[in-house]
């Protein structure tokens, strides 16, 4: 049985003072449902909130190092992240490939860093515009996936979680239609038991992010391949986000 999964992508928002009232509000929230809330905020409030947060709220980074440890100023190892109870990290966000050229390999380091240290991976995938109007976004979503991610093993794989973004409906509020995410997710899930079977890629649940908030989530959850959202600018209101956890 997939995980229904919806998680709050903060990015570089909020001071010290706005993202601790925002985890609290959402801690306090009365929201009872079965799907499973992950965060991720900026890294400098993950060992604190990972020190007071409910039981039902989990903890993922935005990013990690592709290293274990050593001279690397500036970055945080996979190790560090899990040692602070933090159990997910974000892999290949479309601003990460697009600002910080994040190559496919990078990516796969980065998976098999996270997997050693047992911290899931949330590997993104989707197609620019350019992509998308060209008719050849499978051919993208296919090599990003192949490239990065299809070198693990049938265990290794089921704990994953895969977020399929269309880099052409973040935060421009174009949001892909219902029909256009489950063709994707459909497409990815079909890969999946290509590569290794039916039952594994049952497994696996797939988010959609892309301009996910309270008013089209519902719609988008209803497709039978779309376990949850990776939502971003609507994470950060605790009524709009608790919207979108409801949604299902």
């Amino acid at each position: 049985m997939r995980k229904r999964i919806v998680v709050g992508n903060w990015k570089m928002n909020m001071n010290n003072s706005a993202a601790h009232s925002l985890f609290q509000s959402l801690n306090n929230a009365e929201i009872v449902s079965s799907t499973k809330i992950i965060i991720a905020p900026p890294s400098v409030y993950l060992s604190g909130f990972s020190s007071n947060k409910s039981k039902n709220i989990y903890l993922a980074a935005q990013n990690c190092s592709d290293n274990e440890n050593g001279a690397y100023t500036g970055e945080i190892s996979a190790s560090m992240l899990y040692s602070i109870g933090v159990g997910y990290s974000l892999v290949g966000h479309s601003e990460r490939r697009q600002y910080q050229n994040e190559s496919d390999l990078l990516l796969k380091q980065k998976i098999n860093v996270l997997i050693e240290n047992k911290v899931i991976p949330i590997f993104c995938c989707g197609e620019n515009l350019d992509k998308r109007e060209s008719g050849d976004f499978y051919k993208v979503i296919q090599s990003q996936l192949e490239n990065s991610l299809f070198h693990l093993s049938n265990s290794e794989i089921k704990e994953v979680v895969i977020a399929y973004e269309p880099v052409w409906a973040i935060g421009t509020g174009v949001t892909a239609s219902p029909g256009q995410a489950q063709e994707i997710h459909a497409f990815i899930r079909s890969l999946l038991v290509e590569r290794y079977s039916l039952e594994t890629a049952e497994e696996i649940s797939i988010l959609y992010g892309g301009s996910c908030n309270a008013s089209n989530a519902k719609e988008l959850f209803m497709n039978k391949d779309v376990d949850g959202g990776l939502i971003g600018g609507a994470a950060l209101d605790v009524d709009s986000f608790s919207a979108i956890i409801k949604s299902f």
